[in-house]
């Protein structure tokens, strides 16, 4: 699958990530699946990270609630989740491809391994626990019009 993300929706993110070190930052992404089959972001949410660690997330379920009415009062249905990795690269972990439950969802991981040259992947995770097959979408960051 093709992603679509606006670059100040990316630059949003990437700053949410940089002010929540060492901790890991998180958010959803909500937006449309287009009929050419291109996945485009549409609003990025950023979250609270209650774990409060560099080595997973856990969203804030009042934040994610607010989010989920936000995104029904406009229209736009979730399409994944975001998080950063303050310290490891832009790939799932073993913990990110085990609580990946959606199969429909695409999960975007931003890694701030080398903050000189910050890196945001997605991947699609799908199949069962044990046995997950991850694959990488690719993510385009839209330039600003």
């Amino acid at each position: 699958m093709k992603i679509t993300i606006k670059k100040n929706d990316y630059d949003r993110m990437l700053e949410h990530a940089l002010n929540e070190r060492p901790d890991e930052a998180c958010g959803l992404i909500a937006g449309t699946d287009r009929e050419d089959g291109v996945r485009e972001i549409k609003k990025v949410y950023l979250l609270t990270n209650i774990d409060h660690t560099n080595e997973h997330f856990s969203i804030d379920p009042k934040e994610q609630l607010a989010s989920i009415k936000d995104m029904r009062a406009n229209g736009l249905p979730p399409l994944g989740n975001w998080h950063s990795h303050p310290e490891s690269p832009s790939r799932p972990s073993e913990e990110d491809k085990r609580l990946a439950n959606d199969s429909k969802a695409s999960y975007l991981i931003l890694s701030l391994e080398d903050e000189s040259n910050p890196v945001l992947n997605a991947f699609h995770v799908e199949g069962e626990q044990g046995s997950r097959t991850v694959r990488k979408e690719e993510l385009t960051i839209l330039p600003e019009v």
